[in-house]
């Protein structure tokens, strides 16, 4: 359509120019993450940068929602959760808060991604693996945003994945995400200059979970080809929290044991491994695209078969570096 690229455009530039801000802000009002034992970064950095990405998405659907009237209800509620998450991770980005009001929050934003998936299919198993799904994704991301451009790139790579995957509207809503990152990306990679705190982490998350859903909706995938571009991330937060837990350990608590920062803390730069994870992402979209043309049962196999190379990519290169 005539508004497309011209649209995506403006996502980019007003994220840019609200991360700009947003780094203004932070400054202002000493926002900082500061080094440390359970960091890994070397130098206090402005955090709550992912406020634009947020932003950037919700003036879009606006926008959407005005071209096209039909989708406005869908998009007000779906904005209506990730108000929610973007705002508890805003509030947590400038006065940490307990585990169990964020996860609360995450749990009805959720909820309300489940019941427009039940509204639109009347599948009572998509909408609870919806509510999961987005649940676990805040989490996740939130847990994987540790080192420059990680968290950005991956769900860079993710959302460019659904528009190659999805149909037409829903294909859309991912090249606003992307188009919202890449505004983003240029501040946090390849050196950041502000992170984007909890309030753009678990707004990722979200996002990303909805696009699931969307896939779902539509029925143009099967969830276990939905879960492709996601299996970096899934792979290293769940084996890792599965681990501590294992381990009796303080699952909740900060830690540096994920892959990602296990390889920082080896002496590998933010950039290396970050572009590791990234060309791991794009082979799992070219895989995706391949799996979406095997008929079932064989594209269910394949992408668990992927999942479980990732896994074990995992716990090699895990094994192979310092703890």
């Amino acid at each position: 359509m005539a508004w497309t690229v011209p649209g995506l455009l403006a996502v980019v530039l007003v994220a840019a120019l609200l991360t700009a801000m947003a780094r203004g802000y932070a400054l202002r009002r000493q926002l900082l993450d500061q080094p440390g034992e359970r960091r890994s970064h070397a130098v206090a950095t402005p955090r709550g940068g992912g406020i634009a990405i947020v932003v950037s998405q919700l003036l879009a659907y606006i926008g959407v929602g005005v071209l096209f009237p039909q989708t406005a209800a869908t998009l007000a509620v779906f904005s209506a959760g990730l108000v929610m998450v973007a705002g508890i991770g805003w509030w947590d980005d400038h006065r940490p808060l307990p585990a169990l009001p964020r996860l609360g929050v995450h749990v009805l934003a959720g909820l309300l991604l489940g019941a427009l998936v039940w509204h639109w299919t009347g599948e009572a198993s998509s909408a609870g693996f919806s509510v999961l799904l987005a649940i676990a994704l805040i989490n996740v991301w939130n847990f994987m945003d540790g080192i420059d451009g990680l968290a950005a790139t991956q769900a860079l790579l993710a959302s460019v994945a659904y528009a190659l995957l999805l149909p037409a509207p829903v294909a859309g809503l991912a090249l606003i995400l992307a188009a919202g990152v890449l505004g983003f990306l240029p501040f946090n990679f390849p050196k950041a200059r502000i992170f984007m705190g909890d309030v753009g982490s678990g707004a990722l998350g979200y996002l990303l979970a909805g696009l699931v859903a969307l896939g779902l909706g539509t029925r143009s995938a099967p969830w276990t080809i939905l879960l492709v571009p996601l299996a970096a991330f899934l792979v290293d937060a769940g084996l890792t929290l599965a681990g501590r837990v294992f381990r009796g350990e303080r699952w909740m608590e900060a830690h540096t044991q994920h892959l990602y920062q296990r390889w920082v803390k080896s002496g590998c730069s933010h950039v290396m491994v970050t572009s590791g994870y990234a060309l791991f992402g794009v082979a799992g979209i070219v895989l995706m695209l391949v799996f979406t043309w095997l008929p079932s049962p064989w594209n269910h196999l394949a992408a668990l078969a992927w999942a479980a190379a990732a896994a074990g990519l995992w716990s090699v290169l895990r094994n192979k570096v310092h703890r």
